[in-house]
């Protein structure tokens, strides 16, 4: 991945959920200026849920395959994201087969739920087409306590 949101995994079942998170700082490049301040973009806390779902899908399948997003079914923000807020996310995979995943997943700050998400549709693509598999593999490790993510 090129655009990571994802500072760590904090558990996962193969072929069934993982949760992760993203601590946000006001050093970040990514903020939306608001009336009331700096807000995460919809779209960029979608996106994180999505990678921690492109991470279940790789982590369950060896680094073998990984999810291309096709299209989001229902996606509903619930309030802005503010600099310093640590992002859960959790994806629950509803249908898989060699070809394609169903998602679904919400995103949560401190317990209460800031974006959800269904019918997150994904083409499972071979790993390999877009990164190499030992640096997909190292970043696996490092995600999963192996040490800073680079």
């Amino acid at each position: 991945m090129r655009f990571h949101l994802i500072d760590r995994i904090e558990t996962w079942t193969p072929r069934e959920r993982i949760t992760a998170r993203k601590v946000t700082t006001v050093d970040e490049d990514y903020w939306q200026a608001t009336a009331n301040g700096p807000a995460l973009p919809f779209g960029l806390a979608l996106e994180a849920l999505c990678q921690s779902a492109t991470w279940l899908i790789m982590l369950s399948t060896d680094h073998t395959l990984r999810a291309a997003l096709l299209a989001v079914g229902e996606a509903t923000a619930h309030r802005p994201v503010v600099p310093g807020e640590v992002l859960r996310m959790e994806a629950r995979i509803e249908s898989m087969n060699d070809d394609a995943a169903i998602l679904d997943g919400t995103v949560t700050v401190d317990g209460e739920t800031v974006l959800e998400a269904s019918g997150i549709m994904c083409a499972l693509i071979d790993a390999e087409r877009l990164d190499d598999p030992a640096n997909t593999a190292r970043m696996a490790r490092q995600l999963q306590g192996g040490g800073p993510v680079g």
